[in-house]
């Protein structure tokens, strides 16, 4: 792992819902960011406050494994949400508390470079998925001491705005800035098992892509947990990583690196003839 190479940190919608009596995780996150060498890439996304709005308007979206289908009609109302309303509250609440923060869309600086999603076997809508990028607009931040705040609005090559799921884009940006590690924060401390005859769940320190496969057959993992570990795996597999999905509520554990679910990878094999 390249520590100076900078964390990507991704939280979403609950914890802006939660500013007010978990307001120390904004402070774990800045102490987190001076204190990592390379910095963090804070990447969010918002899907409660995305609901809210849709729901003032009157506009139904569906959720198809855990994604949010996308119509034509609700394009701007996401837009307005996620690098709008949501998107400076978050940088308000760290600016408070003494960040240097720059906020950022996915394609802003040629960051992310984005197209209509082709991973889904249905219609989707205005739904993005990254295919490249170009990390210098982060470097340069880092490098200047600013923490960048990046939303999940993506733009197609014709500029139309493109609603990237945000644990996604996190995976992206890792991969494109080849980070140190990707923190995926959420408002549960990890992946739980199944659940017991009393009810309770317990944590899974560690998981690989068979056992969460397994995992999601079994609907242990669902919703959408399904894309969070999916995506955590793809991050850790192609940018070479370490990915944890940890929980916002423990701002001890998210100072420290310490908690959550680790997604291993499988390091290679020596061939038998020792190649």
């Amino acid at each position: 792992m390249n520590s100076a190479a900078p964390l990507v940190v991704k939280v979403g919608g609950a914890l802006l819902d939660a500013a007010e009596q978990h307001g120390e995780a904004f402070s774990s996150l800045i102490a987190l960011h001076r204190a990592h060498r390379g910095g963090i890439i804070l990447v969010h996304g918002g899907g409660a406050q995305v609901d809210a709005q849709l729901r003032l308007v009157g506009i139904e979206t569906p959720r198809i494994e855990g994604i949010r289908v996308t119509r034509r009609a609700a394009i701007d109302q996401v837009v307005g949400v996620l690098a709008g309303s949501a998107h400076v509250r978050l940088l308000g609440l760290l600016a408070a508390r003494g960040a240097r923060v720059v906020g950022l869309t996915l394609s802003d600086g040629g960051l992310c470079e984005c197209r209509h999603s082709t991973r889904y076997s249905f219609d989707v809508g205005e739904v993005g998925e990254v295919v490249g990028g170009d990390a210098t607009i982060t470097r340069t931040l880092l490098a200047a001491g600013f923490m960048p705040i990046v939303n999940s609005i993506g733009l197609s090559k014709d500029g139309q705005p493109l609603n990237v799921n945000a644990d996604e884009a996190a995976c992206a940006i890792a991969r494109i800035v080849g980070a140190a590690g990707i923190v995926l924060l959420t408002d549960v401390p990890g992946v739980l098992d199944a659940a017991r005859t009393d009810g309770t769940r317990e944590l899974i320190a560690e998981l690989d892509a068979v056992r969460i496969e397994e995992l999601i057959a079994s609907g242990t993992i669902s919703g959408g947990m399904i894309p969070k570990v999916r995506s955590a795996l793809a991050a850790a597999e192609s940018a070479g990583c370490t990915a944890t999905i940890a929980s916002w509520r423990d701002s001890a554990s998210l100072a420290s690196g310490r908690g959550g679910t680790r997604i291993l990878v499988p390091t290679e094999q020596p061939s038998a003839s020792g190649a």
